[in-house]
This record gives structure tokens, C-alpha cells and sequence, in this order.
């Protein structure tokens, strides 16, 4: 059996999250021109704001995303493809965070909180994994 490398599905995970950025911005550009909204106005119809709001909540969250997806794939070793399940788990719950605010911005919780806990996780992974690390290193 052929075991798939941490950082290679760390890696597929990473794309998959770019590709969900780059849909929020699509979808930005789409409302944009549907609701003719022109750059750089952010208010007008609620449709827009929506998912406008998406996609600024999106890259806030995607800044500690990346760093710790990759902190956790580096240094947490003891289940290596687990920092690549948290971060399948954030992809999936910023879709449903867009799928929700998109319907009506009150519906955006169960998103929320999903790309929350996946978060933490990457963050409990990545100090677990340096501190690891730290005392390896100071042991030698």
C-alpha cells in the first residue's frame, strides 16, 4: 500500500483552498456586474454586500489558515495527515459559511464555526508539533 506524503496532501488541500478565494472573488466580480456596482463602491444591493462580506471574511481568516496548515503539516508528526484533514475541514466549512450568508447573512454561523474549530485545530497542531520540535532539538 502506497501511503500519500503529509505535505502532498497538505499541498492539494492548499490549491483546493486558493481555488475557494479565487471563486469568492468570481463571485464578487459577478455580483458586482449583475447589480451594476461599479469598482470600488462595497454597498448598494444587499445580494453584493453578501458576497462582498464573504469574500473579506474569507481572505481574514485565509491569513491564519495558510501559516498554520503548513506550521502543523511541518512540524506535528505523530499523525501527519492530520493537519491536511483540518484543513479539508476549513475548505468545506467556508463553503458552507458562503452557502449560508449568501441565503440570508444570519445562516452564516454553522460556517463560521466549522472554519473556526478547524482553525483551532491547525493552531493546537502546529504548538503541539513545535513545541515537539523545540524539545528535540534542545534534548540533542
Amino acid at each position: 500500500m502506497h501511503i500519500v506524503p503529509a505535505t502532498l496532501l497538505s499541498a492539494a488541500v492548499t490549491i483546493l483552498s486558493i481555488l475557494f478565494v479565487f471563486y469568492t472573488g468570481i463571485n464578487v466580480a459577478q455580483m458586482r456586474g449583475r447589480h451594476k456596482i461599479s469598482a470600488p463602491a462595497v454597498t448598494g444591493n444587499p445580494e453584493f454586500e453578501r458576497a462582498y462580506r464573504v469574500q473579506v471574511n474569507t481572505l481574514e481568516q485565509f491569513v491564519m489558515f495558510l501559516p498554520l496548515l503548513w506550521l502543523a503539516t511541518t512540524y506535528f508528526q505523530s499523525l501527519a495527515w492530520l493537519p491536511a484533514v483540518f484543513g479539508l475541514v476549513w475548505v468545506v466549512g467556508r463553503f458552507i459559511y458562503l452557502q449560508g450568508y449568501m441565503a440570508a447573512p444570519e445562516k452564516r454561523g454553522t460556517g463560521f464555526m466549522i472554519t473556526s474549530l478547524a482553525t483551532a485545530g491547525l493552531l493546537v497542531l502546529s504548538i503541539i508539533g513545535l513545541v515537539q520540535a523545540w524539545m528535540a532539538v534542545t534534548a540533542a
